[in-house]
């Protein structure tokens, strides 16, 4: 008895260090049973709720995207681009074969021909021939004056009439619509393009003019140039201010501000290579600009 009375017995220093860890214990205890534990909601900030709006958004976007269907329009495939024969799912070497056949200077005129030119699989055919449109004269043969060039007794082609160079600023609407791939429309946008400038500088204009396609241009270069002293409307590139700047087609509001930046740091612009250094220049124009320009 006498031994088990020692086991609970203690200095004072037992009994603060129990007293302690019993208070230990029961804080713990309350701790347990008041707390959440649960992993709390975190509230995103505005930023946040702005991004994934965003991204939301981009990805309903994709999503539209990915299910968007290229639409394939009527086109004459002896003018199928790179770019539209990568959309149609020919391959590079398709696309070539092509292009090497059109550099000798011939068509193709039925589905027939094209794939033996092109060597595209029947199934990609059936896919994009649906689509095909070839001219009146190749389609409509019921009509009199249709000529089978197959034959070998016929030529294939009818004959080109002789092509007779024309200044482009005396040029009709009529003389425009004259160029494969040049309708009414493009034909007046020409025109209208013409009026902005008083007149074209550079037969090379044509390339930048909207609706121009690269056959198209090729076309009119065989047909038209630019005569001596054309009557273009210079501009004073080094005392016009901003505003009068920008009316110039190939200018927009930034770009004369940065060309007043530049002549004012450099004391005036003197040539082409100035214009070069101005920070928004168009390049792939540099050459025709300068034509409109005095120094």
């Amino acid at each position: 008895m006498k031994n088990i009375k020692s086991y609970f017995m203690f200095s004072r220093e037992h009994r603060s260090g129990i007293f302690l860890l019993l208070l230990i214990v029961i804080l713990f205890q309350i701790g347990w049973h008041f707390y959440d534990f649960n992993p709390k909601t975190i509230n995103p900030s505005n930023k946040e709720l702005e991004w994934l709006a965003m991204q939301s958004e981009i990805d309903s976007l994709k999503q539209i995207s990915n299910n968007k269907k290229y639409e394939i329009k009527p086109f004459n495939p002896n003018f199928i681009t790179d770019y539209k024969g990568s959309i149609l799912g020919m391959s590079v070497d398709e696309i070539d074969r092509l292009h090497k056949f059109r550099a000798l200077d011939k068509y193709v005129n039925s589905i027939k021909e094209f794939q033996q030119v092109t060597q595209v699989s029947t199934e990609l055919l059936n896919k994009i021939s649906p689509h095909f449109k070839f001219p009146d004269w190749v389609t409509n043969k019921n009509n009199s004056t249709y000529k089978d060039y197959s034959n070998p007794n016929f030529k294939k082609f009818p004959e080109k009439k002789a092509i007779v160079l024309k200044d482009i600023n005396t040029a009709s609407k009529e003389d425009i619509i004259e160029v494969y791939g040049i309708g009414e429309k493009i034909s007046e946008i020409i025109l209208q393009e013409k009026e902005k400038f008083g007149a074209f500088a550079s037969i090379e204009q044509l390339q930048h003019v909207w609706g121009v396609s690269p056959e198209a241009y090729e076309d009119m270069q065989k047909r038209f140039f630019v005569g001596p002293n054309p009557s273009i409307k210079k501009i004073d590139i080094n005392n016009l201010s901003i505003k009068e700047l920008s009316k110039f087609p190939y200018f927009d509001y930034n770009l004369a501000r940065q060309i007043v930046i530049y002549r004012s740091a450099n004391d005036d612009i003197k040539n082409i290579e100035d214009l070069t250094k101005i920070k928004g220049m168009p390049n792939e124009k540099i050459k025709i600009i300068a034509l409109y320009l005095e120094f």
